[in-house]
């Protein structure tokens, strides 16, 4: 029931004018700052962990950034869930297109997306123009399960493959040329995952991309979602796919990527998804983190 009261009252906040919704969204987020205190302190030690030579005062002022930056991102994702595909395209621009639709002419492609806020408005934005598939993890409350997946599939029947299922599936839809859509940069567990640094510590890293690329083919192209000024929504960018990838070394290919998401995290800081318990999962005999 309450699942249901809070989407009910997100897809109020829908209708709302953009800048109106950035606003009370940043509000949001600072209001979550102050009341989710187990959030607060994972987004503090991962500053810690990731910004060492910041001061504790500017890695707060950041803090605050983010959690500003994430509140608006829920507020405005809910015109992604609910608005016209029109509505949609005008909250979120996409520019570099031509290096998806090169790579994809060319042989199976895989996007690969960090988590930063806008993501699921990214993904949502895309299936608009591209029939693709992408990786799924089951929510644990149904009812907020079964409306993730309408809302991610409502504008194409992009293809879930969920991952409790496994990586076969993906590997047949890579083959038949249908994009992976694929967010390679959270602690699932130590299961299909290496330990490469991130910002300098070990990180339990998903291999799948380098391995999927080596076992399909694929090329490796990496897209970005940029929250901008209150009403000017987002910013979606394809880069260049990766050259010389992936190599001979599975660990040195998973190694690149978290360096390549490292750098595009120093280029909007606030905007990255420090909620998240990045480093959980730990190697053998070292301590919990959080």
């Amino acid at each position: 029931m309450l699942t249901r009261i809070a989407l009910a009252v997100l897809w109020l906040l829908h209708f709302l004018p953009r800048v109106l919704l950035a606003r009370i969204g940043e509000f949001a987020g600072l209001l979550m700052m102050g009341l989710a205190s187990e959030r607060r302190n994972v987004v503090r030690v991962n500053l810690e962990l990731c910004f060492p030579g910041l001061s504790q005062r500017e890695r707060k002022h950041l803090a605050r950034a983010h959690f500003r930056a994430f509140g608006r991102a829920l507020a405005e994702t809910t015109v992604a869930w609910w608005s016209s595909a029109d509505r949609v395209r005008k909250l979120a621009t996409i520019e570099g297109m031509e290096h998806f639709d090169l790579a994809n002419r060319s042989g199976p492609l895989i996007v690969l997306a960090p988590h930063f806020v806008g993501v699921e408005i990214l993904a949502i934005r895309l299936s608009i123009e591209e029939d693709a598939q992408s990786m799924y993890s089951h929510q644990k409350n149904e009812v907020f399960d079964r409306f993730l997946v309408s809302r991610r599939t409502r504008f194409r029947p992009i293809r879930l493959a969920s991952r409790q299922d496994g990586i076969k599936r993906v590997i047949r839809g890579l083959k038949a040329r249908l994009p992976l859509f694929f967010l390679p940069d959270m602690d699932f567990g130590p299961r299909d995952a290496i330990f490469v640094p991130f910002f300098g510590v070990p990180a339990a890293t998903i291999d799948a991309v380098p391995r999927l690329a080596r076992l399909t083919g694929a090329s490796v192209v990496p897209v970005l979602i940029e929250q901008q000024a209150a009403g000017k929504g987002y910013a979606i960018r394809f880069l260049p796919p990766w050259k010389d990838y992936p190599g001979d070394d599975l660990r040195a290919d998973t190694a690149r990527m978290n360096q390549f998401i490292e750098e595009c995290i120093k280029t909007m800081p606030e905007q990255y998804y420090w909620v998240h318990k990045r480093f959980k999962t730990r190697p053998p005999g070292e301590k919990k983190i959080y």
